[in-house]
């Protein structure tokens, strides 16, 4: 096949491509040139910006696109006008974010999407992320109908993954000592590693497959005390994880998703759901997924090859995690 990818040089995209050309097949990569530009070079480069240029992409022809830039909905929509006449199937990296409704578990591909008032808004933050996804996704079946697949990821993770979020985790509990966690080790995790999300990706255009579909993970039930102790083994760190319960969060602010990645407190009733999202249909869509040890190995290795003065994007600084391992002995003590 020959495969378009618009992106394809960061993270999501970057195993997209791997996959695609591990597969076998032609690919072409349209974005700016901008990001990890040595990366594929038996791969054609075009360059563009999807927020403007993308004559590149004129009078060329693919069998299939994969679309993993698209963060507004007049971007999704000007790539797939462009290219409705020049391709077979549009792929989408969506999100589970789109859902309108993180207060029941079991979301299914039909569940209500997010809205937003304005749907101009081009501003991409916790709010609008979702809403701006659905919105994307409406686009592209408007304009492509029973000629998309649209994949609606919940917490991608994997080597390359630039938003730090699960990398901290497991470098953290790979540098061993008292270690601050939030809740208890039984609260309910799902991800998915991006080579799964990318190999399946691809297997779905090979097919022919079209529909939209909940990427989450995993097949069985995981949680953050088997992603932490996976990650203490593999490394053999002497980390000690000291759960904290969440009384103590209600008289001490901490960011429970920059602070403490992927955390949801049981009291906040928003997001009950976030984490237990429905795959059944991806599931008979022939998504698998590789063991969570094989991931958090896999991690950890890429980890160790980022630069000693890596300024993590997400996860506690070891000073602040000190000074909140401190005030949890302290409210101990005083309970």
């Amino acid at each position: 096949m020959r495969i378009l990818i618009l992106g394809g040089t960061q993270f999501v995209g970057r195993w997209m491509a791997q996959a695609a050309i591990d597969a076998g097949h032609q690919v072409t990569l349209f974005n700016r040139g901008q990001s990890n530009p040595h990366l594929f070079t038996q791969a054609e480069k075009l360059t563009g910006d999807r927020g403007g240029d993308l004559s590149a992409l004129q009078g060329r022809t693919w069998d299939a696109v994969i679309d993993t830039s698209a963060y507004f909905p007049r971007h999704a929509a000007a790539s797939a006008d462009l290219l409705k006449d020049s391709i077979g199937l549009y792929l989408f990296v969506s999100s589970i974010a789109v859902y309108a409704d993180f207060k029941q578990s079991g979301l299914h591909e039909g569940s209500e999407v997010g809205r937003l008032d304005d749907e101009s808004v081009e501003v991409v933050n916790l709010k609008t992320y979702g809403p701006l996804k659905a919105l994307c996704e409406r686009e592209i079946n408007r304009i492509l109908p029973d000629r998309n697949v649209i994949l609606r990821p919940c917490i991608v993770v994997g080597p390359h993954d630039n938003t730090d979020r699960f990398t901290w985790w497991l470098h953290r509990a790979a540098q061993g000592g008292e270690m601050f966690v939030p809740g208890g080790p039984e609260a309910p995790f799902q991800i998915i590693d991006a080579r799964d999300l990318a190999a399946w990706a691809v297997r779905l255009l090979e097919n022919g497959q079209t529909g939209t579909f909940n990427a989450a993970g995993l097949e069985e039930p995981v949680t953050l005390g088997d992603t932490l102790n996976a990650a203490r083994e593999i490394s053999g760190s002497d980390a000690r994880f000291t759960w904290v319960s969440e009384d103590f969060f209600k008289t001490h602010k901490v960011s429970h998703w920059r602070e403490l990645p992927f955390w949801l407190p049981t009291w906040d009733a928003s997001y009950p759901g976030y984490f237990q999202i429905d795959n059944r249909k991806a599931l008979a869509a022939g998504l698998t997924f590789r063991p969570l040890r094989e991931t958090v190995a896999d991690t950890l290795a890429w980890s160790q090859t980022l630069p000693a003065d890596h300024a993590w994007r997400a996860g506690l600084t070891p000073q602040r995690e000190e000074e909140l391992l401190q005030a949890w002995r302290d409210f101990q003590a005083s309970a």
